[in-house]
């Protein structure tokens, strides 16, 4: 159910298996977050709770961490790949250095994995995934022993944003946000890194590199240094879409609050003045 802003309460589909005919109004409103209407309702599917393993694989640089993704991704046992996060060797030693976590973790650039399936299944995909991993380099690789550190491990990426604020106080961050073909990620992850580097701004990386998805975590103390993030940001959201991706809304955050600061520039001129 969604208020449209006209007032008019519509609801985007019925209880029947099949209720569009037509546009995918659903998708369209979720997709839109809260531009065409203020979603009100909403019903949800429970799935059950499947068995689940967490890893983590650690790397020399994280083109290679990347490479070993898609690797797994294209065999039989990526469908039993739930999730895999990338954090770089930035982000390991932000979430040490900001004593969110029990214990420290060696500093390299690192992926978790959740797999999910029957206990065979999991089996089989994880002796798959240290294999590949191996292959790509990895110098370190290992799974949660219990269900508690397996909470934790996966807890520790949640942290991201904080952990990179409060290693470095005083800052704010700006975070983007891009999607590519995860063929084209290594590419573009490694040119990123290769930008930061060589401008001299501090940041971290931290993505969801399963769905070709990361976000580059940009600190600036001053509107001077904010200057400078523009200026690296720009060419990585180019970057992304010559290479066929997407980029979402970029916004920056204190260690309080998030700040919007830069819209969709043609968004007034495309839905118009009056409907936004």
């Amino acid at each position: 159910t969604a208020v449209l802003p006209n007032g008019e309460v519509i609801k985007t589909r019925s209880r029947a298996r099949k209720s569009a005919a037509g546009f995918d109004l659903t998708k369209l409103f979720i997709g839109a977050e809260g531009t065409l209407g203020i979603v009100t309702e909403v019903t949800l599917r429970l799935a059950p709770v499947v068995p689940t393993k967490v890893a983590m694989a650690q790397f020399p640089d994280v083109e290679h961490a990347v490479s070993a993704v898609q690797e797994i991704l294209n065999t039989s046992y990526g469908p039993h790949i739930q999730c895999v996060e990338l954090l770089d060797d930035h982000m390991m030693k932000a979430i040490n250095s900001a004593g969110l976590v029990d214990h420290p973790y060696p500093v390299e650039d690192t992926l978790f994995f959740k797999i999910q399936g029957d206990p065979s299944s999991i089996q089989n995909t994880s002796k798959a995934v240290q294999a590949i991993v191996k292959k790509h380099g990895s110098s370190r690789f290992e799974f949660a022993s219990t269900e508690q550190e397996a909470d934790d491990l996966w807890q520790n990426r949640k942290y991201a944003l904080m952990s990179t604020l409060a290693a470095y106080p005083g800052t704010r961050c700006w975070t983007t946000d891009v999607c590519v073909p995860v063929s084209r990620l290594p590419q573009l992850v490694y040119e990123t890194k290769k930008d930061l580097a060589s401008s001299s701004l501090q940041g971290t990386i931290v993505g969801h590199v399963g769905d070709g998805n990361f976000h580059a975590l940009i600190l600036f103390h001053d509107d001077e240094e904010l200057s400078s993030v523009s200026d690296a940001v720009h060419p990585l959201v180019h970057r992304a879409i010559a290479l066929d991706g997407t980029c979402k809304l970029c916004y920056y955050a204190t260690t309080h609050h998030v700040e919007v600061i830069q819209a969709p520039e043609n968004m007034a001129s495309v839905l118009g003045k009056k409907n936004i």
